[in-house]
């Protein structure tokens, strides 16, 4: 096999597998190889979209170019599979829109969504992105994450309404929270009106993978309707936990997106 293209796939699972980004120096020290080398490498992947470069701190992470390459098979996955009709019965029991999520770097990507029934609703769409700390499925994400992850990924905290959180020290303090009581919020911290709750999905190994949730206005989401949601939500998650049990492809998974 082509030694090149060995190193380039190399590279790509080492980003893929890191929880940080990593620099070129670290690269070439984890695999074996000089720095010239990893940078003509790394050269040709930022070119085809597989990698990215941060231009303020020079560091390097895998892009979303793996999740287009495998979007044709997620259909196939177990994660979607299992989650596709507890989703739809969310959805008739809450009146609400829910979300299967995923992270990616800064960003929730929503892998499948199911529409409320109600005519007012949360607009989003497969395939979406919102930031991750602004929705209720990224932070639920987030808060179960190890401590250097959540703190790369909450240095940079952009306002997108007067709600969101904008301060790593109050993010970290809404984290532990999360952690306490096993769900997160989203007050408006998104868009101005919309609400909405989530759990995290763990896998085999206690690897948070993904999200659940929902969202909708905010004249919803009383206090009573968030704790009959969020029952609802914790049974769903844990239900899709059982199902999966230790597949491989459920791994596949959290190796892409975690």
């Amino acid at each position: 096999m082509n030694n090149t293209l060995i190193k380039g796939l190399q590279i790509i699972e080492l980003l893929a597998d890191s929880t940080t980004p990593l620099s070129l120096t670290e690269i070439a020290r984890a695999l074996g190889l000089t720095k010239s080398n990893i940078h003509r490498l790394l050269g040709a992947l930022s070119e085809s979209n597989y990698v990215i470069r941060d231009p303020d701190s020079g560091t390097y992470t895998a892009s979303i170019r793996l999740w287009e390459l495998g979007s044709a098979v997620l259909a196939k996955l177990d994660l979607r599979l299992h989650a596709a009709h507890l989703m739809e019965s969310l959805a008739e029991q809450t009146g609400e829109s829910v979300h299967l999520s995923i992270q990616d770097r800064d960003e929730v990507v929503y892998v499948h969504k199911v529409d409320s029934p109600n005519p007012i609703r949360a607009y989003s769409q497969i395939g979406g992105r919102a930031p991750i700390h602004c929705v209720a499925t990224g932070k639920a994400m987030l808060a179960f994450k190890n401590r250097e992850s959540l703190l790369w990924s909450t240095r940079h905290l952009q306002a997108h309404t007067e709600h969101t959180i904008t301060s790593p020290e109050a993010m970290l303090v809404e984290t532990e929270r999360i952690r306490r009581q096993g769900y997160a919020l989203n007050a408006g911290e998104w868009r101005e009106g919309v609400h909405g709750v989530g759990v995290p999905i763990f896998d085999g190994t206690g690897q948070v993978i993904a999200a659940i949730g929902l969202s909708g206005p905010k004249d919803r989401f009383t206090p009573e309707h968030i704790e009959a949601c969020v029952d609802l939500l914790k049974q769903a998650a844990q239900d899709i936990m059982t199902n999966l049990g230790s597949s491989p492809s459920q791994h596949a998974l959290t190796h892409l997106y975690r």
